[in-house]
């Protein structure tokens, strides 16, 4: 079965990053559709984190190795430095204690990919200034009241993160409305005004 990442541009980035046959625990896998990638196109050792059941099922169904388990709480049970790469993939604003949730990921991953909406997108602020009102757009599709994200970040705001626990950022890519991918030339706070979603390769 061939992976269909249409509509999930950031999992190309992540799989470009990511050498063959190395050992990666993704984490929030979702239905399982990087690790399935990961393991076609680079033959990795591959395993998966997920707090649905039904997602978890779907991995399973795949063939693939992924557990029941959540991120804010589980990661501790991980030895360090178990991973060649640990990858939380449109993950991070759904967490409770995001910056912990970070650390553990460079604790026990030799490098740490993580990828997120831009909550500081020209779009997102276009329409709180505009119609007064939290936006729904494609990476963040929900409405206030229903959403499973929980801590909305910036490019800018994540990069901070990342000095204040010392994590260094070896390879950024921001993406745009289009899925395309914004020159890494660019200063950051260009990123944070065109870059739709961002893609962080990281190393403690």
């Amino acid at each position: 079965m061939t992976v269909n990442v249409a509509q999930r541009v950031d999992l190309e980035v992540v799989s470009e990053i990511i050498p063959p046959r190395v050992k990666v625990l993704d984490v929030g896998c979702g239905e399982g559709e990087l690790l399935q990638l990961l393991q076609e196109t680079r033959q990795v050792d591959g395993r998966g984190v997920e707090i649905s059941q039904r997602g978890v099922n779907e991995c399973v169904a795949r063939g693939l190795s992924v557990i029941q388990g959540d991120a804010d709480t589980d990661l501790v049970f991980y030895p360090d430095k178990g991973f060649d790469f640990v990858v939380l993939s449109q993950t991070l604003q759904a967490t409770r204690n995001p910056r912990r949730v970070l650390e553990e990921l460079l604790r026990i991953g030799d490098r740490a990919i993580v990828s997120f909406p831009n909550f500081g997108h020209w779009k997102v602020r276009f329409s709180l200034f505009f119609n007064g009102r939290m936006p729904v757009t494609k990476d963040l599709p929900y409405s206030w009241y229903d959403t499973p994200n929980i801590h909305f970040c910036t490019i800018r705001d994540f990069v901070s993160l990342c000095d204040e626990i010392g994590a260094k950022v070896e390879r950024a890519t921001a993406l745009d409305v289009n899925g395309k991918k914004i020159r890494f030339s660019m200063p950051w706070w260009f990123w944070n005004f065109f870059g739709q979603q961002a893609v962080f390769l990281l190393k403690r």
